[in-house]
């Protein structure tokens, strides 16, 4: 956030509509101040919201610093923040702001505010084990942790004090449980709640894990919500009054759906039959009084059978919680060779499904019907594969769960299909859909309704409140999560000179249009112009510049045809050139050098992909991104069969036209790629819109409110020469020396300032 930096010698006292608020700076932004008036209003009527602020401009500490308020002034009203992010990155962002606003209030008061903060994410991020931590896969280490937590190996650690058990977790379940305050107030980051843990001696991820009802701010990511399989364990108990929010929340519909649906190939299928050949042994090897132990639990209660301690619980249900039978499992799955044998039938259907030569399209209500008819397997015991999946597992004490990750993808696709009959689709492809030669069958459980994992979100808590820099158009989220908002807002940036520089390059040197049409990519004209218009703007624009392709066929193709067509090395005389690729650890690597390459004095080219890991996680601040260039809009894959079945499902259920879907989809990321640009009011930069169709108004007027402002009409239809010249005047007047002085009043207000602009708002609001 760009607060950080400006040097701070005090805190600013804001009345934002009759709250008192403490704001851990000396200025405040005049959008943050709008910001934290909707937010209010929003809170005081306990309803959602949809909030879009300017990148960099200070919205986590204007969300933290209202809500505190709030919950200090009206406890009875407010009782928790549960602030929900994407990366650890962002978390420890927000814990950072929060610890300092914390810091002032204990200035302000004289002493430390009664309230509890803290961070949770997974194991590989808090383990403090000394070997266990070492492993470097998530998977693998958490893996490692069961292995010394799970009840029956305490159990035998009991009878056998040989048996090796995770002291850290032992000695949080002996002490810290009984303690009065396992966690004194503060606020705790993750390497906060690492070395309290490692000072006790009690495990960070559990002790956090436990703590959670208590705190009164959770700062987690999105999964431990949104995804039913986790939220069922970490966040089921939490108070009704409590305010969610979702930060960088563009992509929130996708991530609904993706943590609904599940794919299905014949690897995994293969994988699920030696999953049950292993449990077929187990059961034959294990002792009849175990077994009948199991089944007499099952009959009594399914809820009996799920009363593990928190350790053995590795692969929750995959559906929401008030969509599981409060009944009995049924009596053809209950004793566990009858169960194997259920497993078999079911993964030997699939693979019959599975051997097909043409796209198979289908409802969930037609796949029960055809699976009851040909091998008699009924809706109910689907709903039960899960539960009783795990029940069995745990019973059989198997350590390695990593070896049935495949036969819970088939459990976890058997209780899905047999919950939702409705906002679902189920589609067999037999080969890749890019290619009609590679013969791949996969069979999709693709959910097409975000509302299913988000809607008892928006019923069970007061207040959720949906931000993010790229939103617009903002009445899409409330019709795509069905949910009525009490506040839609876009705000825009104040600033004391323009220090961005938004435009549309529509055509080439030689007057060709310029576009990522499909029709038109084979276009060499089309490919040299895009090339001529990097190869330009890096000769003039200083440090970096980030590129973004719609996908990356389209980025290979392109750039292949740089490389013969001699535009890389033209490029490359200026700038050194970096490339995201589908490797994290190549990502890592190429991220680091272009760093390096930009502080050096070197310069930097990456291309990038919309939707990838750069453009949705990583911040290009100051002499990281003098530029970003977007070649073409980043529409997905129209032919996907699995978004057509989307499109259809929105189109009939929501009215919402596919053209209009798309569109929208494909300007947010256009949008999130572009605002990489700029990272604070002390940044500057260029986004560079390279195609003809941006402008349109139906485009541009899908674009946030604070890049419209910029993108005045003489800067929508330039050809790479215009731009260029366009591009040195703003560079021209970046590199002219600013004061703070210039910036106070106009982008930066100070405790005074606001006072007077608070009075003139009420009294024309009286008036």
């Amino acid at each position: 956030i760009c607060l950080r930096d400006r040097d701070c010698i005090s805190a600013t006292r804001l009345d934002i509509d009759g709250l008192p608020v403490l704001f851990p700076y000396d200025y405040v932004y005049p959008e943050q101040y709008a910001y934290m008036l909707e937010l209010k209003r929003t809170l005081d009527a306990q309803g959602h919201c949809v909030l879009e602020m300017p990148s960099g401009t200070g919205k986590t500490v204007s969300l933290v610093s209202l809500i505190v308020a709030y919950m200090t002034v009206h406890p009875n009203k407010l009782e928790k923040l549960i602030y929900c992010s994407r990366t650890v990155q962002e978390i420890n962002k927000v814990m950072e702001e929060l610890k300092r606003l914390m810091e002032w209030l204990e200035r302000a008061n004289g002493h430390a505010p009664p309230l509890t903060g803290l961070a949770l994410s997974a194991r590989k991020n808090l383990c403090v084990h000394p070997e266990v931590s070492r492993e470097e896969e998530g998977k693998k280490l958490d893996g490692q942790c069961y292995k010394l937590t799970a009840s029956f190996v305490r159990e035998r650690h009991q009878a056998d004090p040989s048996t090796p058990v995770c002291l850290f977790y032992e000695e949080f379940d002996s002490l810290g449980r009984k303690a009065a305050s396992p966690l004194p107030p503060g606020v705790y980051d993750l390497d906060d709640l690492k070395s309290y843990g490692k000072q006790k001696g009690w495990c960070p991820y559990f002790l956090a894990r436990y703590m959670l009802q208590q705190a009164n701010i959770v700062v987690y990511n999105y999964s431990y919500l949104l995804d039913p399989k986790v939220a069922e364990l970490v966040s089921k108990e939490f108070s009704k009054k409590s305010v969610v929010v979702f930060d960088e929340a563009h992509n929130i519909d996708n991530v609904c759906v993706e943590a609904m649906s599940v794919n299905i190939s014949r690897r995994t299928l293969e994988a699920a039959q030696t999953g049950i050949d292993t449990l077929g042994r187990r059961v034959r090897e294990i002792g009849e009084e175990q077994l009948r132990e199991e089944y007499r639990r099952l009959v009594e209660n399914l809820k009996q059978a799920r009363r593990n301690r928190e350790t053995d619980v590795h692969m929750a249900s995959p559906v929401l919680p008030d969509d599981v039978l409060q009944e009995t499992m049924p009596g053809n799955i209950r004793r566990a060779e009858h169960f194997l044998s259920f497993l078999k039938r079911l993964t030997e259907y699939l693979k019959l499904r599975l051997s097909v030569q043409r796209v198979v399209a289908e409802t969930p209500s037609y796949f029960l019907h055809h699976i009851q008819q040909t091998v008699c397997i009924e809706r109910k015991p689907l709903r039960f594969c899960t539960e009783r999946l795990q029940s069995l597992l745990h019973s059989l004490e198997f350590i390695e769960l990593r070896d049935f990750s495949s036969l819970n993808l088939v459990a976890n696709f058997a209780t899905i299909v047999s919950t939702y009959t409705k906002g679902f689709s189920l589609i067999i492809e037999p080969f890749d859909e890019r290619s009609s030669t590679n013969y791949n069958p996969v069979l999709h459980l693709s959910c097409n309704d975000s509302t299913i994992a988000c809607k008892p979100i928006f019923t069970r808590f007061q207040s959720v409140v949906l931000t993010s820099g790229t939103l617009s158009p903002l009445d899409m989220y409330p019709k795509l999560l069905a949910f009525q908002p009490v506040t839609l807002q876009s705000f825009s940036i104040t600033l004391a000179k323009p220090c961005v520089c938004p435009l549309v390059v529509s055509r080439g040197n030689d007057q060709v249009a310029i576009t990522s049409r499909y029709e038109s990519r084979a276009d060499t004209a089309v490919t040299r112009n895009y090339g001529n218009l990097l190869a330009d703007l890096s000769a003039i624009v200083p440090d970096g510049i980030a590129c973004f392709f719609p996908s990356y066929e389209y980025m290979e193709t392109t750039v292949s045809s740089w490389v013969e067509q001699g535009i890389m090395t033209r490029v490359q005389r200026n700038k050194l050139v970096f490339i995201e690729t589908r490797d994290r650890g190549e990502i890592s690597l190429a991220l680091d050098n272009y760093f390096k390459a930009c502080d050096t004095g070197r310069g930097a080219v990456l291309l990038g992909i919309a939707r990838g890991k750069v453009s949705e996680g990583v911040d290009f601040v100051h002499q990281y991104g003098r530029a970003v260039i977007m070649f073409g809009i980043p529409y997905v894959y129209t032919q996907s069969r699995i978004l057509k079945a989307r499109l259809e499902y929105l189109r009939d259920q929501f009215q919402i036209r596919e053209n209009d879907f798309l569109t929208f989809d494909a300007m947010r990321h256009a949008a999130q790629c572009v605002g990489r640009a700029l990272r604070g009011k002390t940044d500057y930069g260029i986004m560079v819109f390279g195609d003809k169709r941006y402008g349109r108004l139906d485009k541009r007027s899908k674009l946030p409110l604070w890049i419209q402002e910029h993108l005045k009409e003489s800067l929508c239809s330039l050809t790479t020469e215009e731009a260029v010249q366009v591009c040195k005047k703003f560079l021209r007047d970046m590199a002219q020396p600013s004061t703070k002085e210039e910036q106070v009043g106009v982008s930066m207000l100070t405790e005074e300032q606001v006072e007077t602009r608070e009075r003139l708002r009420l009294s024309m609001d009286f008036s």
